[in-house]
């Protein structure tokens, strides 16, 4: 396969994978934000303490941390079709992706807004402060260069996921290693997809740390 044989399906691929990517990024974060912080606040003196539902979640994030992502991926079929209509296709991939990533996110922000001192809930809540006060006004602004870094990471996971898709139909970069470079026997078509691979999750990664620092310096002059 030569290279302008290659190109357009590599761009395809890529623009597949980013589609797909990106929108389950969103509703992961949506979804995953409010349950890790929900950990926190339900547990052992936090400000919402509840020891029922602290458990139930730390269940259901354990369960969806455990299981693997292509035997999700299988297992929702159903949910899938019933949102979107169809389980295959980029658009059909961001259900199961999203909610693949939720529990693994929302334990990264669970760890992340533990990391904040403790002297600063405290202080909050001595001054009467509610939930919206804290969260708002202390948690996630001393959490957020965490934050940051639990959203870069998330977003390499599903950068993953989404080759694993490609072998339900998910299409992108991973539908067309396996379309292409495996079922073919294009050698070089699968080098060109895993160099493509590496070099999106490079720019992700320099992306997150990039922003990062700059909250970091923010933080330390402010």
């Amino acid at each position: 396969m030569t290279w302008s044989e290659m190109q357009p399906l590599l761009t395809q691929g890529t623009y597949d994978t980013l589609y797909m990517v990106l929108w389950s990024t969103l509703v992961t974060v949506l979804g995953g934000l409010p349950i890790g912080i929900l950990l926190v606040l339900t547990d052992t003196g936090g400000l919402l303490q509840n020891r029922v539902v602290n458990k139930v979640l730390g269940v259901i994030v354990n369960v969806g941390r455990s299981m693997p992502f292509i035997i999700l991926l299988i297992f929702l079929i159903p949910v899938t079709t019933a949102v979107v209509g169809t389980f295959i296709g980029p658009t059909a991939m961001i259900v199961p992706l999203a909610i693949g990533a939720i529990p693994f996110f929302a334990r990264l922000v669970e760890t992340s807004v533990r990391g904040v001192d403790h002297g600063l809930v405290e202080a909050v809540e001595s001054m009467g402060g509610g939930v919206p006060t804290l969260v708002g006004k202390v948690l996630l602004p001393q959490a957020l260069p965490s934050l940051i870094a639990a959203v870069t990471t998330t977003v390499i996971t599903l950068v993953g996921y989404s080759a694993m898709a490609g072998a339900v139909g998910g299409e992108g970069l991973g539908s067309k290693a396996i379309t292409y470079g495996f079922q073919r026997f294009e050698t070089g078509f699968m080098v060109a997809t895993v160099v493509v691979l590496i070099a999106l999750v490079t720019v992700i990664q320099l992306l997150g740390d990039g922003v990062v620092r700059l909250l970091a310096r923010r933080g330390r002059t402010a």
